[in-house]
Order: structure tokens, then sequence, then C-alpha cells
């Protein structure tokens, strides 16, 4: 059993926490502001603890960043001291809203919020991994008709190994992991959220993933 904060207490980060808890995890939900943690969310449910995110982030051994990209960096610095010696799973995609709502432009061109993060958190194992597909298929890549691909980029081995742990633990096989390398690798799957607008805005939320096929 590992202890799993998660950051964020939105779809991404409920959903997270509901599986890894029936995995077996000790896993506590972190929400941001003391409004925020008044009311457990939806769906939330003891053994799965909820408290403020500071908290959170200083009582797990590995961090899942589920709040909204366009706003981690500055969020999670600012937790420098909790997440020292910690891994910390990015999740999120830093973009920018178009019109509609959905993903524009990328925060930051040229590299990734998983690089600025680890540049930023330099006593911190940033991975990044989940970011390419909708939320329920995170913790139900099964669920797809084609076998999906998951991601994973980061400077630590035995950081990358642990999170490998977690996604299988969340129903990803084996085969379905790709290990791109180190962290630098990030702004290449965290560009591909530019083709996730078209694809909702043409067939909605319909679960699909960015996926390698061989």
């Amino acid at each position: 059993m590992t202890s799993i904060g998660i950051l964020g207490a939105g779809r991404v980060g409920s959903n997270l926490a509901n599986k890894l808890s029936a995995a077996g995890h000790h896993v506590t939900l972190g929400g941001r502001t003391a409004e925020d943690i008044t009311d457990r969310p939806a769906g939330i449910a003891p053994p799965i603890a909820f408290t403020d995110q500071r908290t959170t982030a200083r009582t797990a051994d590995i961090v899942i960043n589920a709040t909204p990209g366009h706003s981690s960096l500055e969020r999670l610095t600012e937790l420098s001291a909790e997440l020292s010696g910690k891994i910390l799973v990015d999740v999120s995609n830093a973009t920018h809203d178009a019109a509609d709502g959905l993903p524009g432009d990328l925060c930051y061109p040229g590299s990734s919020l998983a690089e600025k993060l680890q540049a930023n958190l330099p006593d911190t194992q940033v991975v990044k991994t989940l970011n390419t597909m909708l939320f329920m298929v995170m913790t139900a890549p099964e669920s797809l008709a084609t076998p999906p691909t998951v991601y994973v980029s980061g400077n630590d081995e035995n950081a990358k190994s642990a999170v490998t742990g977690l996604l299988n633990d969340l129903g990803w096989q084996p085969a379905w992991i790709e290990d791109l390398g180190d962290i630098g690798t990030a702004r290449a799957t965290e560009a591909m959220i530019l083709v996730v607008p078209h694809i909702l805005r043409r067939h909605g939320l319909k679960p699909f993933a960015v996926s390698l096929s061989r």
C-alpha cells in the first residue's frame, strides 16, 4: 500500500482517488481552498481522506497533480517544501482556454508544464503521464475498443517504475505503457492536447486516447 495524495478534487482527481483507493492505496484528496474542503465532493467517501492541498502534499509518498494546468506551476511551486523528496505525477495539460471553453494554445510552447515543474522543484521527481486521454479512460483503459497507449516521461528510473506500478493498478497493461525517456519528452505528449478540442467538438465527450498503433 502506498500513501497517495491527489491535488485537485475535480473529475480527474476524484476519478483517480476512487480507483486507487479501491486498489488498496491510502488516498488523500486535496481541495485548494477552505471552501473546497467544507463539503466532501460527491462520490468521494471514506476511507478516502479529504483535506487541503498543503496537508495532502506533506503527508503523501506520491503526489498526483490534477489541478488545472494553466495554474499548476504557480500552485505547486508554493508547495516546494511539502513536495521535497516526493514523486510528483503530473497528469495535467497547460493550455489557454479557447472561446468555447475547450483547450486552446499551449501555455509553454517549446517546453512543457512537466519540464517547468521539474526545474522549479529540483528536489522532487516529476513523472508525466495520463495526459493524452479523457479522464474516464485514465481508470478504465479496457473500455476502449482499441488498446490505448499511456506515455511516461521522467528523469528518474525508480520514480517511473513506481508510477508504472500505479498505472498497473489503474488497469493499464504493460504492453500499453510507453516509456518515452526523460522529462524533456513530455513536451511531445503535452502537445498532443492540440488535437483534443477538435475531436471534442465533433464527437463530444466520448472516451478516447491519443494512442500509438503498431
